[in-house]
């Protein structure tokens, strides 16, 4: 099971600015000494040394993540722009894949705004777009963004053959995994997914305000969510926003890290970007996760910050 990250970002898409380019620009010559520039290897070398939020980008696309099957059956979850970057990497593959399952976690904007640009799979008849949510009506939904004056042309001009699923409580079986969901606490609602194979397992629960009884010993939490190997979870807020932002539907990364550890998570991943945030003020949120983490004794807690073309294998 391979993730690969394509939008990591919340609410709106955030591209890098101007200013921000020249800024990381002017910080990487201020470090370069002429010993750095003897020949390409020392040079390599300089810029493996770089701090990431100099050398890369988080990424400004909103939300959609790649889940590739040990089948090769491709699973995305959410179509926010992202989704455009996915379908280009994909059309470039050979054979390029023809079947996609798409779960969507809910249909805020940055969740769906990407989906009329999944080109050119959904305009290619010979491609099958599985479509999954828990809700009936999510084919009147994406209709509806894409029509006149949301939009020049009509789900109508899409020539791949559409399959819309509603998902039930037993969940769905894709190639060789399970696919199961849960309701989590946000604005008009939000499901996570869970995916579980031989391989192992792994939960995608973007815009979700972890509460306390999401921490609680019940059955149904064991079974979602312990021993899970990676979590992907929203963690847009800093403690002070989260308590300030309260009932806005979004996690603290610090909530985040008592969460993985209160379930024995393997691996946490901060997602859902806050879209004011820069790439210093993201990087400096991993490694103050990383902090708080030792703080609370967690040795075994792998700790990631999404960055768009992350990929993670299981």
């Amino acid at each position: 099971m391979k993730i690969r990250f394509w939008g990591v970002r919340g609410s709106i898409p955030t591209p890098l600015t101007p200013d921000e380019i020249r800024r990381k620009i002017s910080a990487v010559v201020a470090r370069i000494t002429s010993d750095d520039l003897k020949d390409p290897e020392t040079r390599e070398r300089f810029l493996a040394h770089l701090p990431p939020a100099l050398f890369g980008t988080t990424g400004g696309n909103t939300t959609c993540v790649e889940v590739r099957l040990d089948d090769n059956s491709v699973v995305i979850f959410d179509a926010g722009t992202g989704i455009s970057r996915f379908a280009g990497s994909a059309a470039r593959e050979q054979p390029a894949p023809k079947v996609f399952h798409l779960f969507f976690t809910h249909f805020h904007w940055d969740h769906i705004q990407g989906f009329p640009f999944f080109t050119p799979q959904a305009f290619d008849r010979s491609c099958t777009i599985h479509i999954y949510s828990p809700r009936d009506d999510v084919q009147a939904i994406l209709r509806e963004q894409m029509k006149p004056p949301y939009f020049p042309i009509t789900m109508e001009t899409m020539q791949a053959r559409m399959v819309f699923h509603q998902l039930h409580e037993e969940g769905i079986e894709i190639g060789p995994a399970r696919v199961t969901y849960r309701k989590m606490q946000h604005p008009g609602g939000s499901y996570s997914y869970k995916v579980k194979s031989l391989e192992g397992s792994f939960i995608f629960s973007t815009d979700t305000e972890l509460k306390p009884e999401d921490f609680a010993r019940t059955r149904e939490n064991r079974e979602f969510y312990e021993n899970t190997d990676i979590l992907v979870i929203d963690s847009q807020y800093t403690l002070d926003e989260a308590i300030e932002k309260f009932d806005w539907g979004h996690s603290s990364y610090s909530l985040t890290v008592d969460f993985a550890s209160e379930w024995k998570i393997d691996k946490l991943v901060l997602f859902h970007h806050e879209p004011l945030y820069n790439d210093n003020k993201m990087f400096s949120i991993e490694k103050s996760a990383g902090w708080y983490k030792s703080h609370l004794g967690t040795r075994n807690l792998d700790i990631h910050l999404a960055q768009e073309g992350l990929e993670l294998t299981l």
